[in-house]
């Protein structure tokens, strides 16, 4: 498993790390096995296979379940927190503290409530120096909602209001910034050159990751993708299956396969 300064040093402008988001054991030790040298959670994927629902704090045990059965794995693992599961700041940090014993080398927190609304930066700065104080060897990944949640601000609006949340949160603790969204590159390169941290970003359906790089992007990761394709590809199987035309995918892995993975 990687250090915590590990998976700092992999955070790097112009050639950033790719993360790939896994919702199980089996999805992260696929990944793992891909050669994936670390991999994140997704809280939506971890809510939806706990019957709860996504971004409302529900899911705080299956978040730890989840780290403990990955670290016991030897997967190296970065957690995403929602909004730290409480609204109690030092409740928060003894969770990130938590996960730090068990081997996690990164925690997601994020600035938006369960009603999909900004909440108030100096609230959400509070979570971040709560985790930073309780962890502080966690790559403290602090995300920023103008891009994701719902409003009518324009895009140089939300990139403003970007900027000054993240730097509040660094000057909190926060370790690196995620800015997830749709988000114009030239967005994206300003934001990379204005906020003095490494700067995470979501996959762009039709933009490439060399070109989410040569904008900055010290970190892009998969979110829910991963999880969506897999349960598009199961409804795309099965629909095949029922009209009696179904050939498997050429990256579909073989019994043996898995087998050898396991």
């Amino acid at each position: 498993m990687l250090t915590p300064a590990d998976f700092r040093a992999l955070h790097r402008p112009g050639d950033p790390l790719v993360l790939p988001n896994a919702w199980d054991l089996a999805s992260a030790r696929w990944l793992h096995a891909a050669g994936h040298p670390v991999v994140g959670t997704t809280s939506l994927g971890v809510a939806f296979g706990s019957g709860k629902p996504d971004g409302a704090g529900a899911t705080a045990a299956e978040t730890l379940d989840l780290a403990a059965r990955l670290t016991a794995a030897d997967i190296t693992v970065s957690v995403d927190i929602e909004a730290g599961f409480s609204d109690d700041p030092d409740e928060v940090g003894r969770y990130a503290a938590r996960l730090a014993r068990l081997g996690v080398v990164g925690v997601n927190v994020e600035d938006s409530d369960a009603e999909g609304r900004l909440v108030d930066p100096e609230t959400a700065a509070q979570k971040v120096r709560a985790i930073s104080t309780a962890a502080p060897g966690l790559y403290l990944n602090a995300r920023t909602d103008p891009f994701w949640v719902g409003g009518t601000a324009e895009v140089p609006q939300r990139a403003d209001d970007a900027m000054a949340r993240a730097h509040r949160y660094l000057a909190a603790g926060a370790t690196g910034v995620f800015v997830p969204g749709s988000i114009p590159l030239d967005v994206i390169a300003t934001l990379a050159r204005g906020i003095p941290a490494p700067l995470n970003v979501l996959v762009h359906p039709g933009i490439a990751v060399r070109d989410l790089a040569a904008a900055g992007a010290a970190r892009i990761s998969t979110g829910s993708l991963l999880f969506r394709v897999a349960l598009g590809a199961m409804t795309a199987a099965l629909a095949d299956i029922r009209e009696d035309a179904f050939t498997p995918d050429a990256a579909t892995p073989t019994y043996d396969d898995v087998v050898r993975a396991n």
